[in-house]
């Protein structure tokens, strides 16, 4: 049987979408197969980090989250009116928090203008799911994957639909099915990691005394965790009397109630409950991301507690990494081995991810032990170096891959570049929007443009005032910089080019 489709993705929410969108541009044909009849309404990530936020904004959705953090803006003006609470004053110093403890200063950032984006989750699966139309993608809903097997050339999928059974053949997998993906267990990935201790929920509810739930941001009591805010009726809560017994079991006004005034210590009802959901702080990674011609991606690939808002991120930075290069091995423009750097680049930020999360959680504990340690933590963060390391690392924006190439010495190479400037007053990731790499051309006589292009079409050469030159991947990671001290100002471009781009 010969392959009809190039890749099937399993999930269409964020990362799934994302997946598709890079996969498209590549020249990739797509089919995404969702087990929901529609989008998920549930309240999940408020926001998401600047690394993710790029990611989308090199894919056209620049207005799209103008509009939606707007949006964010007006709901957290209602709520500053209903509770009289001023989150203006911390929104202007503040970057973000980790264990609760909202002290990441955005003058002791490196780069303070890398700042997460509030967009909904809700919302950001509505500007993805109007991306992958605009691309063409078909999004089939209501599938359900019930088989996956593997041959030499391709992957054979079955699932289950209202109109009937089917299959599909196709040269690739990727598996963007959530927490309790149906293709990782399919397909036996190994999954280790720890068992859950806690619980987590998140509502959004109508509370008769919110007030009593103030001061804005999170709050820590001998009897748990909670957050009111910071838009009306969103409440955080955690519940350290241990992993729920039945996660999949409906969230009643009541549970939601009793959790809310124990974690809380504060007389208040929840008069209505909108929607509702419960986590636990299961923390587990797969051992590879890529098991022959299928691969995971997001929640399937890696679990954890959701505290500090990275799971969304994680998984869109996965979807950003993975999908073009995939798409470069089935247009034939590098060999297949290009697809084992997706592992090897991806599993380490996740695990570092997975490590600062079991920390958080491990200070937010209600006894006097975690207690003594989160309040070293926060004498400490107090240092500007402390500071910026938590914060990078919340944020993600220390990232660097490990290229595994030679020309490697210059200390941005492996790294994600931001939205620059460029010299004409364009930004960087506008000129990014079909998928392609990009070659930032600073020398004299345009000669780095001119090898490039006698290489491949793959790369958009822009020109550069003259100093330095580079090499930016589909996915804005640096692949090559020239050396200043260098004779060979084209030194190393040759070698990054045959690795990342054209074979």
């Amino acid at each position: 049987m010969t392959n009809s489709i190039d890749v099937v993705v399993v999930g269409a929410g964020p990362v799934g979408l994302l997946a598709a969108i890079e996969l498209t541009l590549g020249g990739a044909q797509v089919l995404v197969l969702e087990r929901l009849a529609s989008p998920s309404q549930a309240m999940k990530a408020l926001s998401f980090g600047p690394l993710a936020g790029e990611a989308l904004l090199r894919r056209g959705m620049r207005t799209a989250i103008d509009d939606a953090q707007q949006r964010s803006a007006h709901a957290m003006q209602a709520f500053t009116q209903q509770t009289g609470a001023d989150l203006g004053v911390r929104a202007s110093k503040f970057n973000g928090h980790f264990a609760g403890l909202s002290l990441i200063r955005r003058d002791a950032q490196v780069d303070p203008d890398r700042r997460p984006r509030h967009v909904d989750q809700p919302s950001l699966e509505a500007m993805l799911g109007a991306r992958a139309r605009a691309l063409g993608i078909e999004v089939r809903r209501e599938h359900e994957v019930t088989g996956i097997e593997q041959f030499d050339n391709g992957v054979e999928v079955s699932w289950a639909s209202p109109a009937r059974p089917r299959r599909v053949r196709a040269a690739y997998l990727i598996g963007c099915d959530g927490g309790r993906s149906t293709v990782r267990k399919l397909r036996d990935f190994a999954f280790p990691g720890t068992a859950p201790t806690l619980t987590f929920y998140q509502a959004s509810a109508d509370v008769d005394h919110p007030e009593r739930l103030l001061p804005i941001g999170w709050n820590r009591t001998e009897r748990g965790v909670f957050c009111y805010g910071p838009v009306p009726g969103r409440l955080f809560m955690l519940d350290f009397s241990g992993p729920p017994e039945d996660r999949q079991a409906p969230v009643t006004r009541e549970e939601i109630e009793a959790v809310l005034r124990r974690a809380s210590g504060q007389e208040v009802r929840v008069k209505a409950l909108h929607t509702a959901s419960r986590w636990a702080d299961n923390t587990r990674l797969v051992d590879t991301y890529q098991q022959q011609r299928v691969f995971l991606a997001g929640d399937a690939a890696h679990v954890h507690s959701p505290f500090g808002g990275q799971g969304l991120s994680l998984g869109l930075l996965d979807a950003a990494n993975l999908g073009w290069k995939l798409a470069a091995v089935i247009r034939g423009d590098m060999p297949e081995s290009l697809l084992s750097t997706y592992t090897a680049e991806r599993r380490p930020v996740a695990e570092a991810v997975l490590a600062n999360t079991r920390a958080q959680v491990a200070i937010l504990r209600p006894d006097p032990q975690s207690g003594a340690m989160r309040d070293l933590i926060a004498r400490l963060m107090d240092f500007d170096d402390v500071n910026r390391f938590i914060g990078e690392m919340m944020t993600g924006v220390s990232t660097r891959y490990d290229l595994g190439q030679r020309q490697t010495s210059h200390p941005d190479v492996g790294r994600l570049a931001g939205d620059w400037q460029l010299f004409d007053g364009t930004r960087l990731f506008d000129a990014m929007q079909d998928g392609r790499a990009v070659l930032l051309d600073g020398t004299a006589d345009r000669r780095a443009s001119q090898h490039v292009q006698s290489t491949t079409t793959q790369v958009r050469c822009l020109s550069m005032p003259e100093g330095p030159s580079w090499l930016l991947r589909p996915d804005a990671c640096i692949a090559w910089c020239s050396e200043p001290d260098c004779t060979d100002e084209l030194a190393g471009l040759g070698e990054a080019l045959r690795r990342w781009i054209a074979a």
